[in-house]
């Protein structure tokens, strides 16, 4: 069993952050039986009615460098640190973020390979990474997202269908010949991850760091303790939807500008087809 210790200290640092305004959890709205009658996705509707819309002028600050101290949860070797997503999706969502600058289109590299495997030994869940803002990503800064989950539980809405498309490997449709999944586990040294990982990238087309300054597409990835997939991306924002990682997790979010009757006539999966 892991420690969990990360785990522990993010919680509590979380109600700390709350008291100090430093942290404010998107308020949502499970509405997934309003639109949907299957278990393979949750959908919530995000409360905009708090959202203070803010003038920004001149350059925008990096919010991770540097990174707000309250936020602090630990450092992750030498070159990364664990801290508390300002914004979360659900209490206690971690960011792994470098200590230096690193962009988030760029490729990931085997520090950050074996920074992830170290926090993953102490709390695990369900990774996620967004390239770039057409894949979802709200910070040019590297930060990959970590939304815990207890023993045994299930990762994702989506994990079965990841898991039947690696084991089938059916690339029939638009969606599915766009994500590539592997089997996956931590116990691996950080060098045979990091070179799936790059194994991965180049067969689901974004090239490799020899040939390729940054890679050719945007994607997302998903890590968890069985699986790993990367999704190609084309599109962020589509039909009054924004589509990050979790979107293909099987977490939507929808807000008052979202075309709920594009998502009642034909669904949610394909609504994420039409992003990659």
């Amino acid at each position: 069993m892991r420690s969990e210790t990360y785990w522990e200290k993010a919680l509590k640092q979380t109600t700390v952050s709350i008291n100090k305004n430093s942290l404010h959890p998107l308020e949502t709205e499970v509405v997934t039986k309003d639109f949907y009658k299957k278990n393979d996705f949750i959908i919530r509707k995000l409360d905009t009615s708090k959202f203070k819309k803010k003038i920004c002028y001149g350059p925008k600050q990096n919010p991770f460098n540097p990174w707000e101290k309250i936020l602090e949860i630990e450092k992750i070797g030498n070159f990364h640190q664990l801290i508390l997503n300002k914004y979360p999706v659900q209490k206690g969502h971690l960011l792994l973020i470098t200590n230096s600058w690193k962009p988030q289109n760029g490729w990931l590299d085997i520090k950050d390979w074996i920074a992830i495997k170290k926090v993953n030994k102490n709390t695990s869940g369900l990774w996620f990474f967004n390239s770039s803002p057409i894949a979802g990503a709200s910070q040019p800064h590297r930060h990959i997202q970590l939304l815990r989950r207890s023993y045994g539980e299930v990762t994702c809405p989506r994990e079965k269908w990841f898991l039947d498309l690696e084991t089938i490997n059916d690339k029939k449709t638009k969606l599915k010949k766009s994500i590539v999944v592997s089997n996956f586990n931590f116990l691996e040294n950080s060098t045979h991850i990091y070179n799936l990982y790059l194994e991965l990238s180049q067969k689901i087309g974004l090239g490799d760091p020899i040939n390729d300054e940054k890679p050719r597409y945007p994607y997302n990835i998903l890590i968890t303790n069985n699986w790993i997939a990367i999704i190609r991306r084309k599109f962020d924002h589509l039909h009054g939807y924004s589509i990050n990682g979790l979107g293909f997790a099987g977490y939507l979010l929808i807000t008052d500008k979202s075309d709920i009757n594009y998502l009642n006539k034909f669904g949610p999966e394909k609504l994420l087809e039409n992003f990659v």
